[in-house]
């Protein structure tokens, strides 16, 4: 079974990821700017974090049930 990604729950609807967390910055992937839509949710390109809205339609919801969103990223 694939695990599901990792999840952040945020409160606003434009979001960055890095690939960072427990590693450095410099050793993640180039900073994107992510937006969430009317699903509520979006996934990283790179590092396939995913990024809830507190209160959105996803929130609460099974995450590995959800299917991919990644987002058009902008550098």
């Amino acid at each position: 079974m694939i695990q599901p990604p990792e999840l952040f729950r945020v409160s606003k609807t434009r979001v960055t990821c890095d690939g960072s967390g427990d590693i450095p910055a410099a050793l993640g992937h180039p900073r994107v700017y992510l937006e969430i839509d009317e699903k509520g949710y979006v996934d990283c390109g790179y590092c396939d974090r995913r990024f809830v809205l507190i209160g959105g339609p996803a929130d609460g919801a099974d995450q590995s049930s959800l299917p991919d969103v990644p987002s058009g990223a902008s550098l």
